[in-house]
């Protein structure tokens, strides 16, 4: 019953900054999804394959990124608003995609994202040059 609704993509200038929030609702079976599962941004751009961009684990005791974005980006959330974000600081051109973020069980390391339980259908980031 959970739902994940992504915003806040668009366009910007490389160098710049970008911030995704993905809105999840509170699972029937759950106090809240950010204490059972994985929250996590993927993305993928045309004719590459997906890449997992960040998640974080559940509680937000621990986060890992991708190496083609560590130091850039910064994955939190905020259970008050059940809220997760992904806060994008110097993008480069190789950052345009379409994102998604995706809710799964632990653990929350590489390969998370195969394990998703639910979705959201994506925001798409273009960072011109």
């Amino acid at each position: 019953q959970v739902q994940l609704v992504e915003s806040g993509g668009g366009s910007v200038q490389a160098g710049g900054s970008l911030t995704l929030s993905c809105a999840a609702s509170r699972s029937t079976y759950t106090r809240s999804i950010y204490s059972n599962y994985c929250m996590g941004w993927i993305r993928q751009a045309p004719g590459k394959e997906h890449e997992e961009v960040a998640v974080i684990s559940p509680g937000g005791g621990s986060t890992f990124y991708a190496d083609s974005v560590k130091g850039r980006f910064t994955i939190s959330e905020d259970n008050a608003k059940s809220t997760v974000y992904l806060l994008m600081n110097s993008v480069k051109p190789e950052d345009t995609a379409m994102y998604n973020c995706a809710a799964a069980p632990p653990p929350c390391g590489s390969g998370w994202w195969s394990r998703s339980a639910v979705w959201g259908q994506g925001t798409q980031v273009t960072v011109s040059s």
